[in-house]
């Protein structure tokens, strides 16, 4: 029996896109599904059948998974980025026709997308970039989505977008049509790249009041479970106390303490820092975020470094510290949001950077509201952050908000004594570090960045500005220096300098 045309079609059916065709067809949407491995489209359609009969309908031929679509075609890719996107582009392509309409929702650089969304046009098809975010949970259960390029292609697809996507009572669906050309997944980087920043400075609090608090597994998961109750409730808070909890299956005690300290990453944190660099924009909690999953990858190194300074007389930690157990927690709670707040202030000065850049004309606050649910970065602040820029749409950086800067006051004390903790007890917290230098930085009216100007000009002839007369200035400093130096040496060897001096020097402008 043929099957009925679909709707829409979904090609790439490893977990993250079987889930997200599921979440569609379980929205009211018929979906044509293809992969080029056959088994992956059998097993799609046979998990559709066993989770309630979901009109999801496979291909084993892209021709005719292509034909199976309502014209205008809509199409989404969940490949792997790079090559495997533009040789699915490829095979689909050759049959689509003018009107139809590629989604790539992969991670993928931006620029791939604005290089793919012109040479599509060629052929008359319209491109998207879409960010999604929530792993295969939010995929399949409604993940925060950020589309960018052609808004004709985002009309395609809006009311599925809309259903699909994460809600959230008082702000509505976890999707809006972001901008042109790669700005979806410029967005989606940069909100992984706070993800990095957010999980480092998680692992950094778990650190302290493990190694320092000698918290158990029981006690972290009570204290993660509370602070889930207040300003920290974000999901990533709720699956670490989960994790607290969860036994070995295979062996005694607890699974977090079995697992490898040696951290992955996929590339998007190291684009985020790439980016921050080529927009001259600082964002040193998630290059810190960065550094330690490189560290952290030189296990076999780290072990003999150990047993180097262990001999030494330098162990993992300082063990000779009291410490007042339900202080520290305090203490804690309010270093990790405080350095939290340095982190979201980075990402989103980024995203700005970038929108003037390529006159992207992105909403911040409208971005905030849609990873208020669905994304791993969900958390109960992104609402106060929409608020922020609602207030204020041209905010310079979320630390001058008159809301955030009063609780980075309030709560800078209980950072610093962190971070000293940290640091006396030979515990590195580079996260919480990089924000509290960020953050002192950043309300520092004068900083040592003079000295530094005047060394590029010594030595590169780089000019200056001056605090006191307008203009660019440049010092003959080595000149001057010379004859400092000059001048010191008369003046010791010959106290009657200058009238008694026979030394003759023939450049010296006293002799």
């Amino acid at each position: 029996m043929a099957q009925p045309s679909t709707g829409i079609g979904l090609a790439g059916l490893a977990v993250m896109g079987q889930n997200l065709a599921l979440n569609i067809a379980e929205k009211g949407f018929p979906i044509s599904v293809y992969n080029r491995t056959t088994s992956k489209v059998d097993e799609t359609v046979e998990r559709a059948k066993q989770e309630g009969n979901l009109p999801v309908y496979g291909y084993h031929d892209p021709e005719a998974f292509v034909h199976s679509i309502q014209k205008p075609r809509v199409i989404i890719m969940l490949v792997k980025a790079g090559a495997p996107v533009d040789q699915t582009i490829k095979t689909l392509s050759a049959y689509m026709e003018k009107g139809d309409c590629i989604i790539d929702g992969g991670n993928e650089w931006y620029e791939n997308t604005e290089r793919r969304e012109k040479e599509v046009a060629e052929l008359g098809l319209l491109y998207l970039g879409l960010g999604v975010s929530g792993g295969e949970e939010g995929a399949r259960n409604g993940p925060s989505l950020m589309p960018g390029g052609s808004f004709e292609a985002f009309k395609y697809i809006e009311d599925i977008l809309l259903k699909v996507a994460a809600q959230v009572p008082d702000s509505g669906p976890c999707v809006t049509y972001i901008g042109k050309g790669g700005s979806g997944n410029f967005v989606k980087m940069i909100h992984n790249g706070i993800e990095y920043g957010d999980m480092q400075l998680i692992a950094e609090a778990y650190d302290v009041l493990k190694s320092v608090g000698k918290l158990s597994n029981e006690e972290l998961q009570s204290v993660f479970s509370e602070w889930n109750k207040g300003e920290l409730l974000s999901f990533l808070i709720e699956i670490t106390a989960d994790i607290f909890g969860i036994k070995d299956d295979k062996g005694d005690g607890y699974l977090v303490d079995k697992v490898l300290d040696k951290t992955g990453m996929k590339g998007t944190g190291k684009w985020t820092v790439q980016q921050a660099a080529e927009l001259s924009i600082a964002a040193p909690t998630i290059e810190a975020s960065l550094d330690a999953r490189f560290l952290s990858g030189l296990k076999e190194e780290r072990v003999e470094a150990a047993k180097v300074f262990k001999s030494g007389g330098i162990g993992d930690i300082v063990t000779d510290q009291h410490v007042d157990k339900q202080k520290l927690i305090d203490d804690v709670r309010k270093a990790l949001y405080a350095a939290k707040i340095c982190s979201y202030a980075q990402g989103m000065n980024l995203i700005r950077a970038k929108s003037i850049e390529k006159g992207w004309d992105l909403k911040l606050g409208e971005l905030a509201r849609i990873w208020k649910g669905g994304c791993i970065i969900r958390a109960i602040f992104l609402d106060r952050i929409k608020q922020a820029y609602e207030r204020n749409p041209n905010l310079a950086n979320l630390l001058v908000d008159p809301e955030f800067a009063k609780e980075i006051i309030d709560y800078q004390s209980a950072w610093r004594r962190v971070v000293c903790l940290a640091i006396n007890s030979g515990i590195s917290t580079p996260g919480m570090s990089a924000s509290l230098a960020y953050f002192d930085t950043y309300r520092r009216e004068r900083l040592p960045a003079n000295l530094v100007q005047a060394q590029r000009d010594y030595f590169g002839a780089h000019t200056y500005e001056r605090v006191d007369i307008e203009g660019s200035y440049h010092t003959e400093w080595f000149k001057l220096a010379k004859q400092s130096k000059k001048l010191d040496y008369c003046i010791s060897a010959n106290q009657d300098f200058p009238n008694k001096c026979n030394i003759f020097c023939s450049d010296c402008m006293l002799s």
